[in-house]
């Protein structure tokens, strides 16, 4: 019998799932039928976004869909940090993005926006563009890390329309210039991290942030591409407040 570590990993949402058994829908079938060339009997682990996951036999393949018996909920591999990031990262042209949704997954956060700036070079038209690309790696990195919850992409939105989010909870900016030392933050439960483009905020960005409580850090000694702040962000809040240690 594989372990549970060893078995494929595939996501089905929650409505898929019955008492006994799960469908896997056409996308999900035809990575496990032609990619994997899994078979009847086969054991596979299915998770359902939510932070469940089980381990199911192949009872039936489709040409659109793929029936699974459950067997038993099992652990997953990668447990859920205590400590809840939001990461509001100014879009980046390229696969840069592509690369700070998928560290981002790996590193535990729980939501990401995509933030348009004023000095940002994606507008909000061409970054909706990318929401099913950057959903489908949202998917194939929470595979890969052994996550069962699947990280919240928000929908791009401008800095004003993110400030007025009702469930930031604490929140602050990070700015190469005005800020203060990051080791004046205390956050319990969650937080949320705002990441600007590689031009910088632009002066009135700031003010904003500062009439809407956002404290403004500014980390010392290294000066960072806007991709690399993002992750490393993400990675030095996790271990300073969450289960990166």
């Amino acid at each position: 019998m594989l372990k549970d570590q060893d078995m494929r990993r595939f996501y089905a949402a929650i409505e898929s799932f019955s008492e006994n058994t799960v469908t896997l829908d056409s996308d999900e079938t035809r990575h496990l039928r032609d990619v994997l060339r899994l078979k009847v009997g086969d054991v596979v682990a299915v998770f359902d976004g939510t932070g469940r996951e089980f381990a199911c036999a192949v009872a039936a393949v489709g040409k659109k869909s793929t029936e699974l018996t459950i067997e038993r909920e099992t652990l997953p591999a990668s447990p859920e940090s205590p400590f809840e990031i939001t990461l509001a990262a100014a879009v980046l042209n390229g696969e840069k993005y592509d690369l700070i949704i998928q560290k981002a997954v790996e590193l535990g956060v729980t939501n990401l926006f995509p933030l348009i700036t004023v000095r940002c070079d994606v507008k909000v038209n061409d970054a909706a563009k990318r929401l099913d690309r950057w959903r489908r790696i949202v998917l194939d990195a929470t595979k890969q890390s052994g996550r069962a919850n699947l990280m919240r992409l928000g929908d791009p939105s401008a800095l004003d329309t993110l400030l007025s989010h009702p469930e930031l909870g604490e929140t602050i900016l990070f700015s190469e210039r005005g800020g203060i030392a990051f080791s004046t933050i205390a956050a319990e439960k969650k937080i949320t991290a705002l990441i600007g483009p590689k031009g910088g905020w632009d002066d009135s960005e700031l003010a904003s942030a500062g009439k809407a409580g956002v404290k403004i850090i500014t980390l010392g000694g290294r000066i960072l591409r806007a991709e690399t702040a993002a992750i490393s962000i993400a990675a030095i809040l996790q271990h300073k407040f969450g289960d990166l240690n």
